[in-house]
């Protein structure tokens, strides 16, 4: 990269045995196959001009943005659970037995779409109920909006931490640490081995965990401007609420992430960064390698286009690694 330009911002999610990264213009995942090969997956970003023009208006790009990384994410998300298991090869029948791969792509948007506002609907309302199950003992609207951000502050906590004493998802932490730790090694311009890569931190300012915690923080402070009584009210502002703490949420995100280089102000991401000890997990070599293969081949794309994937592709058939899909 030459002196004074400007580094593009990269986005990663991780994945069962993998790692998937986004650009400008496509998506990428590599994941670790049961004979410890490395396949991969590539999604090119559709072009909508519609999503793009949204995309540049703030407090509303941040919803767009989210809507569309479920989407893209579940997509890479099935094919590495499709495949992380599997030997090379028998994959192809199954794949024969799909009657329409437009019908399941479109199917896998849409389910990562739901889950992503059931989840938020559940995490929203749960709190309200509890909050007003003990309305005897916080009967103010202070103490009730102090209450109810409590009880999703420990929903939230409880959740990631009981998912991270299972085996699959601490292995997910792991690759979500090793996507960080490649972000953090491209972003002070050290070349991508995996010695430099594992002396990075874990650790982001502009991770979607960080992300999580800002909707509990930016949801209390607008919580205090509506009215919680009566209680039907309060269930309707919670809901119709949603898309403006998404939002704001967002932009706190890139605010606290612009301003991580500046003294005193980088604290403001610092409770962001508190929660991603509990959904990262240092990585080991391996997963490290997996996080690289997929962000070099990311930047391959990005730069010479999908022919650039081919080639390489061939290479990798030529030296028994499984072919890119």
């Amino acid at each position: 990269m030459k002196k004074g330009q400007q580094t593009p911002a990269y986005g990663g999610q991780a994945l069962v045995e993998g790692v998937m990264f986004g650009g400008k213009y496509h998506t990428v995942a590599a994941v670790r196959r049961k004979d410890d090969s490395i396949d991969y997956f590539h999604l090119p970003k559709e072009k909508n001009n519609i999503r793009m023009k949204l995309k540049k208006i703030p407090f509303v790009r941040g919803i767009v943005a989210l809507i569309e990384s479920a989407g893209v994410g579940s997509r890479h998300l099935t094919f590495s659970s499709e495949r992380y298991d599997v030997m090379p090869g028998d994959e192809v029948v199954k794949e024969k037995e799909e009657t329409s791969k437009l019908t399941m792509v479109l199917g896998v948007a849409v389910v990562g779409v739901l889950s992503l506002l059931f989840g938020k609907f559940v995490f929203t309302l749960i709190p309200v109920f509890l909050a007003q199950a003990l309305l005897f003992i916080a009967p103010g609207k202070t103490e009730q909006i102090l209450l109810e951000s409590l009880f999703k502050l420990i929903l939230l906590l409880s959740y990631i931490s009981l998912i991270s004493m299972t085996p699959l998802i601490k292995r997910v932490f792991q690759y979500h640490g090793a996507e960080h730790k490649v972000i953090n090694a491209y972003e002070n311009n050290l070349p991508m081995t995996i010695e430099n890569v594992q002396a990075q931190s874990r650790l982001h300012f502009r991770c979607g965990s960080s992300f999580m915690l800002f909707t509990v923080i930016v949801g209390m402070f607008i919580y205090f401007l509506v009215p919680t009584d009566p209680f039907w009210l309060r269930i309707v502002n919670r809901i119709l609420l949603i898309p403006v703490v998404l939002g704001i949420s967002f932009e706190v995100l890139q605010l606290t992430n612009s301003l991580r280089n500046i003294p005193v102000l980088k604290y403001l991401g610092y409770p962001g960064l508190w929660l991603q000890l509990l959904t990262t997990k240092e990585p080991d070599d391996q997963q490290v390698e997996v996080a690289i293969a997929s962000f070099e081949r990311l930047l391959e794309i990005e730069e010479f286009g999908v022919e650039a994937m081919k080639v390489a592709t061939k290479a990798d058939s030529e030296t028994g690694t499984v072919p890119v899909t």
